[in-house]
Order: C-alpha cells, then sequence, then structure tokens
C-alpha cells in the first residue's frame, strides 16, 4: 500500500507514503486515495482528517513516468482521477487539516488546499511546476489559489512556478501556521482532536457555507443558508449544546 489510512480517537490519518520519490502520486495511488476519503466520507466514527507525507516531505505531485502513456484517453483518465481526488478532498463534509513537512508541489499543492486548514514545517516548500513541464495546472490549482490570494498573486505564483516557502505561505493566507517540523504531527492532531470534538453536523454544514460564499452573492446566500440551521437544530448535539449552556459545563459531542 502506498496510501495509509490509520483512525484513532475519531481522526483519520491519511498518509501518502512513498518516501523514496518524495511521495509522488502514481496511479494506483490515485485510486486508493481517491478511496481512502470515499470511505471516510461514509465512516460517523471519523469526525475529522489530517493529511499528510511520509518521509518528511508532503508529495512532489504525479509520478511523471506514466505521463503521455495511452494518447489523448490516457490523459482524459488521468484528469478524471486527478479531479475526482480533488472532490473527494474538498466536499468532505467533515474537518479537514494539511499536514505540510517539506515538499508540496504540483497537484500535491491543489490538495493541500483542498483541505480546510493547512499546516507547515519550517521546510515546506511549495509550487506550481507545471511551467516547467510544459503544462497548464491542473487539481483545481488555479481556482484555489485564486480564492486564496487572488487573481494578480496566483498568476505569479502559477506562471512562475517560483517556490513559496513557509514563511511566505502563512503570509499570503496559504498557510495558517508555522510549526517546528518535530511538532507538526502533534500539532495536526492536536487541532484535529479539537474539530473532531465539535457538532460534526453543525460544522460540515458551515464548511457548505464557505462553499457557497465563493460563488454567490449575499442574496443568494441567505437563500442557501436558510435551511441550515434549521437543519442542525434537530441534531442530538444541538440539544446537547443547549444542556450544556444551561448546566454550565462543555458540551459532550457526539457527531450526531
Amino acid at each position: 500500500m502506498t496510501i495509509d489510512v490509520e483512525r484513532r480517537d475519531g481522526i483519520a490519518i491519511v498518509t501518502l507514503n512513498r518516501p523514496e520519490t518524495k511521495n509522488a502520486i502514481t496511479h494506483e495511488m490515485r485510486r486508493q486515495l481517491w478511496e481512502a476519503f470515499d470511505e471516510i466520507a461514509l465512516d460517523p466514527a471519523v469526525r475529522a482528517v489530517v493529511l499528510t507525507g511520509a518521509g518528511g516531505d508532503f508529495c512532489s505531485g504525479m509520478d511523471v513516468g506514466n505521463m503521455g502513456v495511452g494518447g489523448i484517453n490516457g490523459s482524459l483518465d488521468r484528469m478524471h482521477t486527478l479531479h475526482r481526488i480533488a472532490r473527494s478532498i474538498y466536499h468532505l463534509k467533515k474537518p479537514t487539516i494539511a499536514a505540510i513537512p517539506g515538499v508540496c508541489v504540483g497537484v500535491a499543492w491543489a490538495y493541500a488546499l483542498c483541505c480546510d486548514i493547512v499546516l507547515v514545517s519550517e521546510r515546506a516548500k511549495f509550487a506550481q511546476i507545471f511551467r516547467n513541464i510544459g503544462l497548464s495546472p491542473d487539481g483545481g490549482s488555479v481556482w484555489l489559489l485564486r480564492q486564496h490570494v487572488g487573481a494578480m498573486r496566483a498568476k505569479e505564483i502559477a506562471y512562475s512556478g517560483r517556490m513559496v516557502r513557509a514563511d511566505e505561505a502563512v503570509q499570503l493566507g496559504l498557510a495558517l501556521e508555522k510549526v517546528d517540523g518535530d511538532r507538526l504531527m502533534e500539532r495536526a492532531l492536536e487541532l484535529a482532536h479539537s474539530l473532531a470534538s465539535g457538532p460534526t453536523v453543525a460544522l460540515g454544514l458551515a464548511k457548505r457555507q464557505f462553499d457557497l460564499a465563493a460563488s454567490s452573492s449575499f442574496d443568494q446566500f441567505l437563500d442557501m443558508e436558510y435551511t441550515m440551521q434549521p437543519i442542525a437544530s434537530r441534531t442530538d448535539d444541538h440539544h446537547e449544546g443547549l444542556a450544556a449552556f444551561k448546566e454550565k459545563r462543555p458540551p459532550a459531542f457526539k457527531g450526531a
């Protein structure tokens, strides 16, 4: 297996595990990665996810060994699987954290930005390297970058293919925090535990609201928001939250 999934205390840790290639994603890994997130989506015991890489790096992008194989149909199939992965991460109705220990380039950067929160070590470095091999970006990279930093800065990053290192990533809002490398997973799991102990349905609805806010007018957003809180108000977690507030104690949410 080149995608490892570990479940512990309501958290799924998904690890790209091919360190000899800086975790470059093979054809086999593509399927494993989207299947992992599809299974997590349907597992009520998982209430938060950490996505990371083994061996001190996140991912060096797609393994270029099979690029161009199969002609145009092979390329279209490749794009289909890349997009399926991006959608499975981005649309997961549970909080997601990308923990980036080192190299994160190409489509891997898109997958990191599909997560809700990005944490980086001091060694982290990102790049849209597509220009270096004569390709346009994939995995939703341009859309995701534009959402985070605006069109002009996104263009500069994509057109140049330059490295964006940890401090700049935090400064630009492409990462939330820089953490010492030996504490990166500790911090990611600490944050994941906090999110996993929250009201999972309500957080999933809030996540959907952020999606809608990026592509709708204010009135359209309010129309779509209209039913969300009433849905959350029917959950056990809402009733527990109210009881805890009245009893002046911390709530014990169950994710239902």
